[in-house]
């Protein structure tokens, strides 16, 4: 679900050597770095997160050899186009746009959004089948990342928002939280461990239902590849069938929330 972010950040490099196959060939795996909970650097310099979890089961199912390389979200796409990196395993929705440029494993995450809001605010902001009442949000100044799929869905479905643009998600909470925007648009699940169950807990909480719209979110976040790779996408797609069937994705993800976040049926696409 998370789409471009500026800002390039420095390239580093982890390890990581699996023992279940012999390939001797080294992947290298373009992540962001700088988003918890699914892909971010500890105080200690490790790179933890659900993304990273997801990139070591892989090798652990194909064999590879991993090499991280940090970069900003708005450059993932040029530098893999540019051989940078073999893999974006970064929290990337598969969007119809996105596909015009790389291609894409099967899922290995849910991709949807959500409001977020002051406690008891904006009930009646969706109608009964889950649409957007324009008049309800003439006024709402709303925060979205800059040239994300959720700006993509405003400008589709309420071109006259008051949207105010980030490069990032946690100036936004901050200025939620302060009353410089009303509302925010994001991920749920981020959103949930993040700032809903930290210093937002009691005042703000989700807003209106799950905004859950393949057209503008896309099918799901996936590992994304240069074009023509199919053998490589073929072994990495049936690495995250493995991962479903193992409950391996439904343990990466209970580590982080209370409930799993892929979808069991993608195993047999």
């Amino acid at each position: 679900m998370k789409m471009w972010k500026s800002a390039v950040l420095g390239a580093v490099t982890t390890m990581l050597v699996s023992t279940s196959l012999a390939h001797s060939e080294t992947l290298r795996v373009g992540l962001e770095c700088t988003y918890p909970p699914f892909n971010y650097r500890t105080a200690e310099g490790n790179l933890e997160g659900y993304d990273v979890d997801v990139a070591k089961g892989i090798a652990q199912i194909t064999g590879y050899e991993l090499e991280y390389v940090c970069q900003g979200f708005d450059g993932l796409i040029p530098a893999l186009l540019a051989n940078k990196f073999d893999l974006i395993i970064a929290s990337m929705s598969i969007t119809d746009k996105r596909k015009q440029k790389i291609d894409f494993s099967i899922p290995y995450r849910k991709s949807v959004a959500h409001l977020v809001g002051r406690a008891g605010k904006g009930a009646d902001m969706f109608d009964a089948s889950g649409q957007p009442i324009p008049d309800k949000f003439k006024g709402v100044r709303i925060g979205v990342e800059r040239a994300s799929t959720y700006f993509d869905w405003f400008k589709a479905k309420l071109p006259d928002a008051d949207l105010v643009m980030y490069d990032g998600v946690e100036p936004m909470y901050l200025d939620l939280k302060n009353g410089r925007v009303d509302m925010i648009m994001t991920n749920p699940m981020k959103a949930y461990l993040s700032f809903l169950q930290g210093e937002g807990k009691g005042k703000f909480e989700l807003v209106g239902p799950e905004i859950n719209e393949p057209e503008y979110f896309g099918p799901g976040v996936g590992v994304g590849l240069r074009k023509g790779e199919d053998e490589l996408r073929g072994r990495i797609d049936d690495a995250i069938r493995q991962l479903i069937r193992e409950g391996k994705l439904k343990e990466y993800a209970l580590k982080i929330f209370p409930f799993p976040i892929h979808d069991d049926a993608w195993a047999n696409k």
